[in-house]
């Protein structure tokens, strides 16, 4: 019987079997894990995106290049993002025991909030597929700079700062519309997924590509495929069990070890 048909306690149950007898977790984690931690989600029915399409200019590289306007609004934006960064939630923690259980394989995220890290979970066991909101990268010459110090230059007075050493547009180490994934990111993804014995997607729509393939792609190779969710995904159908619920709730349940 399909997991969509089944009860949410059996889900639970059969899930937390699932990942108690597997040894190489892959973990996708999207917006909805950071949720509980004070970060809106973007495609939710309450996302950024959802209450003002018009945002969705903010990460279109095309624009942030082309309009200082979007920048300025960009770093503003950036600001707001800065001082709503809550702490890790039960469910950052809930990835953090599988890699103390020695089940994760990998996570990969699409967030860029580095909550995963403040929780504890080691960067050599994550790929940042989306980048990272703690850094900035100047697109003329490469360099990096701490996000914060960029962000006092923006409280300074700076709507739009430049890169102090060669004077180029500044943005945040992130992948926007129509920038490239780093293709390292996405082989190692790719190579984990057909490596993996279960797949847990987690708080994502799974609807941003090319990095939802990894769910087909560790299906095809034999894994079993997790879902959790508060909505429906464009992967349910793939699912051997789709959970919806609180992640903060429910991840913790799924990865705590049977008795």
């Amino acid at each position: 019987m399909r997991g969509v048909d089944r009860g949410p306690e059996d889900l639970i149950a059969s899930a937390r079997g699932w990942i108690d007898a597997s040894d190489r977790v892959v973990v996708l984690t999207g917006a909805g894990i950071s949720t509980d931690s004070g970060i809106p989600d973007f495609r939710g029915p309450k996302g950024v995106w959802t209450r003002n399409p018009a945002a969705e200019k903010l990460a279109t590289f095309d624009h942030y290049v082309g309009d200082p306007a979007v920048r300025k609004l960009a770093w503003q934006s950036r600001l707001e993002l800065a001082n709503r960064l809550g702490d890790p939630n039960a469910g950052h923690r809930a990835v953090v025991e599988l890699e103390r259980g020695g089940k994760l394989h990998l996570l990969i995220t699409q967030n860029i909030d580095g909550l995963h890290f403040d929780a504890g979970l080691a960067p050599e066991r994550t790929v940042e597929i989306h980048g990272t909101f703690r850094e900035v990268a100047c697109l003329a010459c490469a360099e990096r700079s701490p996000m914060s110090d960029v962000l006092d230059r923006v409280r300074a007075g700076e709507a739009d700062p430049a890169c102090c050493s060669c004077g180029g547009i500044l943005k945040a180490a992130t992948i926007s519309f129509g920038q490239g994934l780093v293709p390292e990111d996405l082989e190692r993804s790719e190579r984990a997924a057909q490596q993996c014995d279960l797949m847990l997607a987690v708080g994502t729509t799974l609807s941003v590509f090319p990095i939802a393939n990894v769910v087909p792609l560790a299906k095809a190779a034999g894994a079993r495929v997790v879902i959790l969710n508060e909505q429906p995904t464009e992967m349910d159908a793939l699912a051997d069990a789709v959970i919806r619920g609180s992640i903060s709730d429910i991840l913790p349940r799924l990865v705590e070890p049977l008795d």
